[in-house]
């Protein structure tokens, strides 16, 4: 009996149904239901609220977010291997689990949500960058969802809540301090998961602020971000050459240098420079 639920600890169904984690998936299980009602807690009250899932695997954290108090949890999964361990806890939970199989890079599980939605998510390593981008980015603000309580390695985390001047500053905090509150909430060692990965890893909540901090247009800012940290020892003028011929009128009128580095620009900057470009 796992302390949660009346369903089988995971370590159980995992064995039973022959699961195990692929690298290819970007997968590391996490079996303590403990600990993943504690991440559940961190996505706030889930009374109420539609929760969006992406990559469930074995449910241990679906279970953790229907036991604590979800209206109902959309999972997208997938491995089609993990499907009967998710079925099992929605017979558990009866009418609150709708599993989609696919990859979350090309369905559009809105249609199976309802207002208010929150995402909570144990992401795959190797999709969980961009779809924090696509989610941070929408040409519309407010998004489709609250909030975001989001597991990421420990390195990419620090990156999103990341301030200028740091090594951690770049494209991920600018985006993601431009319209939400960003924080690490927990951390958890590699032996918290099986398999064990390499590093640790970070729980980051993120609440949609009502309007971004500073006007900009999403598409305009992500593009001249990604040009200044792709090459962020390089002075802005030199790493933001492509992005418009006259780029040096630009960053004056941004009020910024053109001998500026990216890591010293803060947010505001890069909102004022998407502006100018966005002008041009």
């Amino acid at each position: 009996m796992s302390a949660i639920d009346s369903l089988p600890p995971l370590r159980e169904v995992i064995a039973s149904h022959g699961l195990s984690a692929r690298k290819s998936l970007g997968q590391n299980f996490l079996l303590d239901l403990n600990l993943t009602a504690k991440i559940a807690r961190q996505a706030g009250d889930l009374a109420g609220c539609d929760v969006l899932e992406i990559g469930p695997g074995p449910g241990g954290l679906t279970r953790g977010l229907l036991s604590e108090g979800a209206r109902r949890v959309v999972a997208v999964e997938k491995d089609s291997r993990c499907l009967p361990a998710l079925q099992e806890i929605a017979a558990a939970y009866p009418g609150r689990l709708e599993i989609l199989q696919g990859d979350a890079l090309e369905l559009d599980p809105l249609q199976h949500l309802a207002p208010p939605i929150r995402v909570a998510a144990n992401l795959p390593y190797n999709v969980g960058t961009e779809l924090l981008v696509r989610w941070l980015t929408p040409p519309e603000w407010p998004p489709f969802w609250q909030s975001l309580t989001l597991m990421f390695q420990r390195e990419v985390a620090e990156r999103i809540v990341a301030a200028p001047g740091s090594k951690a500053y770049g494209r991920l905090a600018i985006l993601a301090q431009w319209r939400a509150e960003a924080r690490i909430v927990l951390s958890l060692p590699p032996e918290a998961f099986t398999p064990p990965p390499k590093v640790s890893s970070a729980v980051v909540h993120l609440s949609a602020l009502p309007a971004p901090r500073y006007p900009a247009d999403a598409q305009v800012l992500s593009r001249v971000v990604a040009a200044a940290f792709n090459q962020r020892r390089k002075m802005l003028r030199a790493a933001l050459k492509g992005v418009a011929p006259d780029i040096e009128d630009r960053l004056i009128a941004a009020g910024l240098k053109p001998t500026d580095r990216a890591e010293t620009v803060p947010l505001e900057g890069f909102c004022a420079l998407a502006r100018a470009v966005a002008q041009g």
